[in-house]
């Protein structure tokens, strides 16, 4: 082998041994709204600074979508992955109970959802069997812990509510959610990790909608003029 044939040999082989590397450090995560879900994470981990002491595991709640939509993210920026699973609001910020969330509280007797970022703590056994408790860290979510908000599991969260009635039950403005996503939540999101609910409205392309703009989503294309005075031909 000449000079030439063992240079092109060495960097071929060179090249190879870093291209695991390289493509480790590329973002697996493909989706717009998931590198969304990862700047959100980040960004709230920087604001609740010490008061989180597991930074591996963040999870989202969006409450700018339907109820039926699988809006509790947990975003893993570790792994750089985004598992998404159904979450409950709170009665008293969906009196229509529509499925969709209307507005937050912060006042103990409100039963309504409250935004803002949460630090999870330990579990317990309370009457909803095991549970999350949760620790406010802003003002609009400060009585968290007052107000019993935790997270828990409920029928009325599970994913075969919404196949009979449209949308999920809601809870006491806990986020309650299926016996199987519960389960994951246990062992995912409690222990000193980050919780943050707020009314993102995120689309599966990156764009944050409001309720009307989904709701417009949602209409049928109206017929132009020519449409409806000749239905058949269109």
């Amino acid at each position: 082998m000449n000079r030439r044939d063992l240079l092109k040999t060495t960097l071929v082989a060179g090249a190879t041994l870093a291209l695991p590397t390289r493509i480790a450090a590329q973002p697996r995560a493909g989706s717009p709204r998931d590198r969304s879900l990862f700047e959100i994470a980040k960004r709230e981990l920087d604001k609740a600074g010490d008061a989180i002491w597991r930074r591996d595991i963040v999870g989202i709640a969006d409450y700018g979508v339907h109820s039926a939509q699988r809006r509790f993210h947990f975003v893993n920026l570790d792994r750089e992955e985004v598992q998404s699973y159904h979450v409950s609001h709170g009665t008293g910020s969906d009196p229509e109970h529509d499925g969709w969330l209307n507005h937050y509280s912060n006042v103990e007797g409100s039963n309504a959802t409250s935004r803002g970022a949460y630090v999870t703590w330990e579990w317990y056994v309370g009457r909803y069997g095991t549970s999350v408790r949760l620790g406010g860290l802003n003002e609009t979510n400060s009585n968290a812990l007052e107000r019993y908000i935790v997270m828990h599991r409920a029928d009325y969260a599970e994913p075969s509510h919404i196949d009979r009635w449209g949308r999920l039950g809601r809870s006491n403005g806990c986020f309650a959610l299926g016996e199987k996503q519960f389960r994951v939540a246990l062992l995912n999101l409690s222990g000193g990790r980050l919780l943050f609910a707020d009314s993102l409205g995120l689309q599966d392309d990156g764009r944050m909608l409001t309720r009307a703009e989904q709701m417009q989503m949602l209409q049928p294309e109206q017929p132009n003029a020519a449409q409806r005075y000749m239905p058949g031909v269109y």
